[in-house]
This record gives structure tokens, C-alpha cells and sequence, in this order.
């Protein structure tokens, strides 16, 4: 075979594949575009209309991605942290030149439905369409009515910052065309109306697999709707599996401790930290109380497994580390958290048979210990206890065996910290 048959052969093989990655991305460019403006939307007057939008907003965490720190609400310009790059949240403000001001609700309902902008171009996952795909027309519709009643903010997008080829369209075409499809929420018959609500709520406006999952090298969850947890680029803390019993499967939760967990940041049971401190800040502490427990109701109906076999009990004695963590925090957590890691109720949680502690993965305790703990100020708790940073006090060193004695004290059956764990994580906390 000469070469310029190789060639041509293989040229042939290209265009086939384009043609293919093309055709699978332009067979939802349509759907679901010119659907009609349901009933229940064309009834409501516009205080209505904008009320619901904002609440549904609120539901989604919007202004979460979409509000830079110290910036105007809605704005952008918030840099999105990914393993490909940074990716920059556009401006929802009705703006007509750096906003919404001249979408159209079906333009709005495209993006979530679709994962398209007003032109066409495909959007980055980093915009949780692929949750949002589930959101239904009527509650796209309200949250644009509501997000066009803002005051319009002039404030243009950076260029996002991603490494080639994932600053390729034609990359992003790839990818969607293994990973993405447009979705309905469609009601299970064999269940009660509030689990339905909640799997809608959890599953598309909540999105909360777009932390609490498995990812796989191109960064799309293992599963499409998996809960199972894993380390997000939110400064590499770590979402918390949702299905295992030892991490954060509520399974056997009492429904007014979740409740209270996503409303005020606190309850009986634990606090919130971190990534999930913002989502109870910005959205969960919003939403109403029968929503709050049709999400707390799909919650603990989710099948419960074990993230890692059941640690042995640590042998008698403690090790060199152990004891000098010991000493440690003798010196710096023993006046809140106890003498024996009882914690005090209300205040600071305890450390004895806290699954926080003793899950596989350290990453969250070592950004506590680093840049302290603090849950969210709420209407339920607006003066939260707090946890001061040790970023500068404790050397990574004295952060591993501290971390080493409380996940192997009183009962606890973690695994040590080593010294190059905290090291990693050190790396990637904010001044």
C-alpha cells in the first residue's frame, strides 16, 4: 500500500470520526427549545413569578459560581478551579452587552437543558448542565424572570484558562458526546411524592453529585447520578460519600438532624465545613422545610454501603507518633474538643467515633487543622463556634502525628497521617 493511500485511508478515518462527533452533538441543538411556556407559568404574575425564580435560583446555588469574592451578586467573574484549568463564571445580570439582557428564556432554558449558550458554542461541565438537564421548563422559565429582574451589571468574563486541548470546542464536543445527553426528570410511580421532590432537587437543581462523586481521568463522575464521593478542586477537599455508612450516608440520621444540618449548618450529629459551608450559606439554609425533608427523605433511601472494610482495633501502645500527638493535642485540643474527644454539644463537635475523623481520606482534616473550621453563619446560628487556623503554629510534621493520635484515640480506627499527605494539602491552602 503506497503511502498516499496510508494518508488518504487515514484522513477518511478522520473526517468519519468528526462526522460522527458532530452528528451527536448537533441532535439535541433543537430540543426542547421552542417547547411551550407551560400553564403554570403564563398564570402567575410577575411578583410570582420572580419570587419562585429566586427561590429556585437559591436552590441551584447560583450565586455560589457566579458571584466573584466581594463582587456584585450574579456578576461573574468567579475563577472555577479544575484539573484542566480555570474556568470563569459568565454574568447572569440582564447586562445586553456583558449579561443575559438579550437572551430569551428559551436561550435560558437551552443552557441548563442543553449545556449550549444564546450562539450555540457548548458550554464547559463546569456549569452543571448535566444536572440541570432535569430542571423542567416551567422552573427554568421562573429563575430567568427572576434573574432578568436584577439591576444589570456591567462586567465582562475573563477568558477562561485551560490547557490545551481542553480549550478546544472540538475537545468539549468529544466529551459530550460520551458523557453528555439531555435528560428529563421523570417521577418514579412506586414512590411517595416527597421522595420525588427530593430526587428532583438532588439530582438536578442541587446537583449534588457535581461534588459528592467519583471522576474519572476526563473529569466526568463514574456513574450518572453518582453520590459516592471524591476529592473536588474546590482546594482539594474532599464531598464525602452519601451512600457510605462510614462517611456521610444519613441512612440512620433522625430527619431533624439533616434538616438542621442543611438549614442552620449545625445539628446533634456533626457541623458543616468547607466547600459544603458555602452551600448551606447560599443555598440549603433558603429552602423550605417540607423541601428540606423531601431531599432528607431521598437521602436516607439511598443504598448504603461501606466506602472501606472496617478498620482492626489499633494495637496496645502507642507509637512514637501517636505519643507526640498526644502531647500535641494536649497543648492546643484538649480545652475544646476534651480530654478524651467528648467535644462539647452545641459548640465543638466531638472527635470520639466522629466518621469526619476517621474516613479514608485525611484531606479534610488536614484543611481544618490548616485554615480552621468554620461553619457557616445562618439565620438558624448566625454566631457559629469556630475552630482558629494552626497553618502557622504546627509544622506538617506536627499535623500528621497529631491527626496520627485522634484518628487511633479512643476507640477510633483511622488510619495515620504521613507527613507528605499534609504536605499535599498544605500546597493548596488560600491566604
Amino acid at each position: 500500500m503506497t503511502a498516499r493511500r496510508i494518508v488518504a485511508l487515514l484522513l477518511g478515518a478522520l473526517f468519519v470520526v468528526a462526522a460522527i462527533i458532530v452528528a451527536l452533538n448537533v441532535r439535541d441543538e433543537g430540543q426542547g427549545v421552542d417547547q411551550p411556556v407551560p400553564d403554570s407559568i403564563a398564570t402567575r404574575t410577575p411578583a410570582d413569578l420572580i419570587a419562585r425564580g429566586e427561590y429556585l435560583t437559591r436552590a441551584g446555588d447560583c450565586i455560589g459560581c457566579h458571584t466573584a469574592r466581594g463582587g456584585v451578586p450574579y456578576a461573574g467573574g468567579r475563577g472555577i478551579e479544575t484539573p484542566f484549568g480555570t474556568v470563569y463564571a459568565p454574568n447572569l445580570t440582564p447586562d445586553p452587552q456583558t449579561g443575559l439582557g438579550n437572551w430569551s428564556a428559551s436561550d435560558f432554558w437551552r443552557a441548563l437543558h442543553n449545556g449550549r449558550s444564546r450562539d450555540g458554542r457548548l458550554l464547559y461541565p463546569v456549569f452543571p448542565y448535566p444536572n440541570y438537564t432535569r430542571v423542567v421548563r416551567a422552573d427554568s422559565d421562573a429563575m430567568y424572570a427572576y434573574l432578568r429582574s436584577l439591576p444589570p451589571t456591567v462586567q465582562p468574563s475573563p477568558a477562561h484558562a485551560l490547557d490545551f486541548p481542553f480549550n478546544l470546542q472540538a475537545s468539549l464536543a468529544v466529551w459530550r458526546a460520551i458523557y453528555f445527553q439531555p435528560g428529563v426528570h421523570v417521577a418514579d410511580p412506586a414512590k411517595p411524592a416527597e421522595w420525588n421532590r427530593g430526587a428532583y432537587l438532588v439530582e438536578g437543581l442541587g446537583h449534588c453529585n457535581a461534588c459528592h462523586s467519583s471522576r474519572n481521568a476526563l473529569g466526568a463522575p463514574v456513574g450518572p447520578l453518582d453520590l459516592a464521593g471524591g476529592l473536588i478542586p474546590v482546594q482539594n477537599w474532599y464531598a464525602p460519600s452519601l451512600t457510605a455508612v462510614d462517611e456521610s450516608s444519613v441512612a440512620h440520621w433522625d430527619v431533624r438532624d439533616v434538616v438542621a444540618l442543611l438549614k442552620t449548618g449545625v445539628s446533634t450529629r456533626g457541623a458543616v465545613l468547607g466547600p459544603m459551608s458555602e452551600v448551606v450559606l447560599n443555598s440549603t439554609q433558603y429552602l423550605s422545610d417540607a423541601d428540606l425533608v423531601a431531599m432528607t427523605t431521598y437521602l436516607k433511601a439511598l443504598p448504603v454501603v461501606r466506602s472501606a472494610p472496617e478498620a482492626a482495633p489499633a494495637p496496645a501502645g502507642r507509637t512514637d507518633a501517636q505519643a507526640r500527638g498526644a502531647r500535641l493535642y494536649e497543648t492546643h485540643c484538649a480545652a475544646c474538643h476534651g480530654e478524651a474527644g467528648e467535644g462539647v454539644a452545641g459548640a465543638y463537635p466531638a472527635l470520639a467515633g466522629s466518621r469526619a475523623v476517621t474516613m479514608t481520606s485525611s484531606a479534610n482534616l488536614v484543611h481544618v487543622v490548616l485554615q480552621g473550621g468554620f461553619p457557616p453563619a445562618t439565620a438558624g446560628n448566625p454566631r457559629p463556634y469556630g475552630m482558629p487556623p494552626f497553618a502557622t503554629v504546627l509544622s506538617d510534621a506536627e499535623v500528621a502525628d497529631l491527626l496520627t493520635y485522634v484518628r487511633g484515640a479512643w476507640g477510633n480506627r483511622g488510619a495515620p497521617v504521613s507527613t507528605l499527605d499534609v504536605n499535599r494539602f498544605r500546597s493548596d491552602v488560600r491566604p
